[in-house]
């Protein structure tokens, strides 16, 4: 574990000293989720894309998801718009069929002892905390690359409302955006004057993390704010004060944040950015915020509706941001950022040197 530098060390001008961020694709060597459970049924296909990649999903009868690249390797159709089958898929075009691994097993009008044709790619895929998770690059390293570990989403005193959106931004902007609490001006109309108090920052060979603490200076915690993390006792300047860690482990980012003197997180969040594009200019984030529930049973589904009021004003002023950092980027043709926040520096590099150029 390494410190991270000084603020008054800090280049005036650090982005002259690392490659080009916005133009660094993610990794793909890692699981990441492409679609929520719920939206794949029995006997039916999904088309998404990673990376400018299309991909099919498909659920068998037996409730078993496999992913194959989303194109036959006959006419290049996508299978997506085929027929879901006991063996696997079967192209909609001409009844080409694969199996769950992209093999072609059945070609209807050659002879079974006939050569088969090449089949299509497959990609290792998983389900987990309703999500589907797929390997994207080399799936030989699908067994030894970690999953991810979300231990709250099990938790039975939380309750979870997933995060499935399309941003049209680069994901490096939304790891910045969620790892820098200095932007809390942007959220001034949902919850007042907030003055961000920075701790602490560290950081690993492929992780940054950053603490905060916060004080009010104008106006009173919105309900939203208010259900989430609940109200405390400000008068002593010595009691304990709310906490927050937010934390980059390359590719996948949390914020996890505690009520003052709390051992339990009042809010745990999990995020990871999906490039859709080839420029990887649009993003779709699949996320899970997790919610502490209050000690009176039901009184959290009473509160749900606030609570995703709250927090969906919130996202969705991050998601103009970040769009308009992506437009500025791309009308002036380069990263002109003059970045002085340590953590955020640090951060950066960690995104460029773990990541993969671009074409």
């Amino acid at each position: 574990m390494t410190a991270l530098p000084d603020l008054k060390n800090a280049s005036p001008d650090p982005v002259n000293r690392r490659p080009d961020l916005r133009r660094v694709g993610l990794h793909p060597d890692f699981w990441y989720p492409v679609a929520r459970s719920r939206s794949l049924k029995p006997g039916k296909t999904l088309g998404v894309r990673f990376a400018g990649d299309p991909i099919v999903l498909a659920r068998l009868n037996d409730g078993t998801c496999f992913a194959l690249e989303d194109r036959c390797a006959h006419r290049q159709v996508p299978l997506h718009a085929g027929v879901v089958c006991p063996k696997g898929l079967r192209c909609g075009y001409h009844g080409w069929t694969y199996d769950t691994t992209g093999r072609c097993v059945s070609v209807p009008y050659i002879g079974e002892g006939e050569k088969r044709p090449n089949g299509v790619r497959g990609y290792p895929c998983r389900e987990a905390y309703g999500l589907i998770f797929i390997f994207t690059g080399d799936p030989d390293l699908a067994e030894t690359k970690p999953f991810p570990e979300i231990p709250t989403f099990h938790n039975p005193k939380f309750k979870t409302r997933y995060l499935d959106r399309r941003v049209a931004c680069h994901y490096s902007f939304m790891h910045e955006n969620l790892m820098d609490m200095n932007h809390q001006f942007l959220h001034r109309r949902l919850m007042g004057g907030i003055r961000t108090i920075a701790l602490g920052q560290r950081a690993g060979d492929n992780w940054v993390e950053a603490d905060y603490s916060f004080d009010r200076t104008s106006g009173k915690q919105s309900y939203g704010e208010l259900f989430i993390i609940q109200k405390r006792d400000r008068k002593s300047a010595s009691a304990p004060r709310d906490f927050m860690t937010i934390r980059t482990e390359y590719p996948y980012q949390t914020l996890k944040f505690w009520t003052a003197g709390s051992k339990t997180p009042a809010l745990d969040l999990w995020n990871v950015y999906i490039p859709v594009d080839k420029e990887q200019r649009v993003n779709h984030t699949f996320g899970m915020i997790m919610i502490q529930k209050p000690p009176i049973p039901g009184l959290i589904h009473l509160l749900w509706p606030v609570i995703t009021w709250f927090t969906e004003g919130i996202f969705k002023e991050d998601r103009w941001i970040v769009e308009l950092e992506q437009k500025a980027f791309d009308a002036q043709g380069a990263d002109w950022n003059q970045e002085i926040f340590p953590p955020i520096i640090a951060l950066r590099d960690l995104l460029a040197r773990s990541g993969v150029p671009l074409a």
